[in-house]
């Protein structure tokens, strides 16, 4: 009984200490799609973009141009959103998703975590940024 009772335990601690196991943190990104992203004062011109997936085990942004290296743990990556465009009066039976840039995503490959980063001044649609090591230079937009 006491035997069995020990070896119970020594199963109960070691499964304990084997699930609380830190899981390894993989940050990776999809293949290239194009995508139609119209711009002009109606919309009217459309160019290809190409967009990836980042992946942390599952899709959690959809990411434009390469990623930039900040130091070995961090990088800097562009993202796109697709937004939904119709309104609740249109009468469209078809639902219109159109695709927008956004501003910039700080990633941390250790810990997966995604932070967006406030340059000042930067405008999605106009700005674009050159970076040098951890610095970025830009024209921005002020209002």
């Amino acid at each position: 009984m006491r035997r069995s009772l020990c070896v119970f335990l020594a199963v109960g601690y070691f499964t304990a200490v084997a699930l609380g196991a830190q899981q390894p943190h993989v940050i990776s990104f999809g293949k290239w799609t194009s995508v139609k992203w119209c711009v002009g004062p109606n919309e009217g011109k459309c160019l290809d973009l190409k967009v990836r997936a980042l992946y942390d085990g599952r899709a959690r942004e959809y990411t434009l141009n390469a990623a930039h290296d900040i130091p070995e743990r961090l990088f800097v990556v562009r993202p796109a959103f697709r937004v939904y465009d119709n309104l609740p009066g249109d009468t469209a039976s078809a639902p219109r998703w159109v695709w927008q840039r956004g501003g910039w995503l700080l990633v941390d490959r250790v810990t997966d975590h995604i932070s967006p980063i406030g340059l000042p001044a930067f405008d999605a649609s106009n700005s674009v940024a050159s970076w040098y090591r951890d610095y970025a230079a830009y024209c921005g937009v002020f209002r």
